[in-house]
C-alpha cells in the first residue's frame, strides 16, 4: 500500500469523526441551564444590539431583560432580587459588568441569534479539521502520518469534550492549531520570513486573550525564549524579533485592554471577582483533581513528547519555547486553587499542534534542520 494510499485512508478517518462532530453538534441547544453560556451570550446580544458599544457590559443595559429572560430558563427559575452570575461590581465606576473578555460574544454575534453556538462549534471544527488535513499531507513518511492521524483523530474528539464545556474553548482549541503550524513554520523559515512569522504568532496569541483571560499564559514560553535570546546575544535581530512578537500579541489583546478600560475603569483592571484573582497556593485536592481527569495525559503526553525532541539539536529553538510555556502554565495552575477540566487543555492543544508540525515537517536524515532562535 503507497504512502497516498495510506493518507487518503487516514483523510477518511478524520473526515468520518469529523463529519460525526458536526452532527452531534447539530443537535445542541443553547439553553442548557449553564450560567456561564448565558453570559457568553449576552455579551453577543450587547454587539447585536449596540455595535462596537457592546463593549461595555453594564448591567443597566439590561432594558431589554435580555439576561433576565435568560436566567428564568434555568432549572429552579430566577430570583430577580439576585445579582446575576459572572457579573463583577467595580465600585470605583459603581456598576455591575460581565467579568469575561469579549471576544467569544463577539465571534457570537457574527451568527444569528438562537442559533449561534451550532454554527461557532462547526466553523471551528472544521478550521481545526484544515489543519488536521494539512499535517496528513505534510507527512513524508509512514511513522509521521501514523502520528498525524491518531493526533488528528484525538483533535477533533476533543472539539466536543471537553470544548463543548464552555464556549471560549472552540475558538481557542482553533487559535492554537493555527498557532501550533506557525510556531512550527517559524522554526523552519527562512530568515528574511521570521519577523513576519513573530508578528502573526504573537497577533494569534494575543487574539485567543480575548476568548479566556488565562490564554494570556500561551504567550509565557515565546516572551520569555525572546526576552533571553536578547539578552545573550544583544543584538538588532534578537531585539525586532521581539518588538514584532510584542507588537502583535499587544495589537491582538486590545479588545480586551479597551473593554477592561470602559468596564474597571483601566486597560490593566481584571473585571474578574475575588473568586478567581486569588494569590497563587498549592491545594493538594486540586493537584489530585488535574491528576484524575483526561488534561493531565495531554499535558504529559505534551511534556514528554518535548523532552523527546530536545535530543535534536536542530530542534532546541521550538523545545526550548514549548519547555518555558508548559512550565509557567503548569506553574499557574498547579497553584490555582480553581479546578476545570478544560483549564490546562489549551497549553498542552498548543504544545501538540506544534510538535506534530515540527515532525512532519522535518527535512529527512541528511538535510539541514530547522533553525533555533538563536540568530546564527
Amino acid at each position: 500500500m503507497t504512502i497516498r494510499v495510506q493518507k487518503a485512508l487516514a483523510l477518511a478517518l478524520c473526515l468520518g469523526i469529523a463529519i460525526s462532530n458536526l452532527l452531534s453538534m447539530s443537535r445542541w441547544t443553547e439553553d442548557r441551564g449553564v450560567n456561564d453560556d448565558i453570559c457568553y451570550l449576552r455579551q453577543a446580544h450587547l454587539f447585536q444590539r449596540f455595535g462596537v458599544d457592546g463593549l461595555e457590559t453594564s448591567l443597566t443595559k439590561d432594558d431589554d431583560r435580555y439576561l433576565i429572560n435568560k436566567l428564568h430558563r434555568l432549572p429552579g427559575g430566577w430570583d430577580e432580587g439576585k445579582i446575576p452570575p459572572c457579573h463583577t461590581y467595580i465600585s470605583t465606576l459603581n456598576k455591575w459588568v460581565l467579568q469575561y473578555p469579549p471576544g467569544t460574544g463577539f465571534v457570537l454575534a457574527l451568527f444569528s441569534p438562537g442559533t449561534q453556538v451550532v454554527p461557532l462549534y462547526t466553523v471551528c471544527t472544521l478550521l481545526v479539521f484544515a489543519f488536521v488535513v494539512l499535517a496528513i499531507r505534510r507527512a513524508q513518511t509512514q511513522a509521521t502520518l501514523a502520528i498525524a492521524m491518531v493526533f488528528g483523530a484525538v483533535a477533533l474528539y476533543l472539539m466536543i469534550n471537553p470544548t463543548k464545556a464552555s464556549y471560549s474553548m472552540a475558538p481557542t482549541m482553533a487559535v492554537c492549531a493555527a498557532a501550533g503550524w506557525l510556531t512550527a513554520q517559524l522554526f523552519n523559515s527562512r530568515r528574511d520570513h521570521s519577523f513576519a512569522i513573530f508578528s502573526a504568532l504573537g497577533f494569534l496569541l494575543g487574539l485567543s486573550v480575548n476568548f479566556r483571560l488565562a490564554n494570556l499564559l500561551l504567550s509565557a514560553g515565546y516572551s520569555l525564549t525572546l526576552f533571553g535570546t536578547f539578552l545573550l546575544t544583544r543584538n538588532m535581530t534578537s531585539f525586532l524579533r521581539g518588538v514584532s512578537f510584542g507588537v502583535g500579541l499587544l495589537f491582538g489583546v486590545s479588545p480586551t485592554l479597551v473593554a477592561n478600560a470602559i468596564n474597571a475603569g483601566s486597560p490593566f483592571s481584571t473585571t474578574y471577582g475575588a473568586a478567581d484573582a486569588v494569590s497563587p497556593q498549592l491545594d493538594l485536592a486540586t493537584l489530585l483533581e488535574y491528576a484524575m481527569d483526561p488534561q493531565f495525559g495531554l499535558l504529559l503526553l505534551a511534556v514528554g513528547w518535548t523532552a523527546l525532541l530536545t535530543r535534536h539539536s536542530a530542534r532546541g529553538g521550538v523545545t526550548m519555547v514549548l519547555a518555558a510555556n508548559l512550565a509557567v502554565n503548569i506553574l499557574f495552575f498547579a497553584t490555582h486553587p480553581v479546578f476545570t477540566p478544560y483549564y490546562t487543555v489549551p497549553c498542552a492543544a498548543l504544545s501538540l499542534w506544534t510538535l506534530l508540525f515540527t515532525v512532519v515537517e522535518s527535512k529527512p536524515t541528511g538535510r539541514t534542520g530547522p533553525k533555533t532562535i538563536r540568530p546564527e
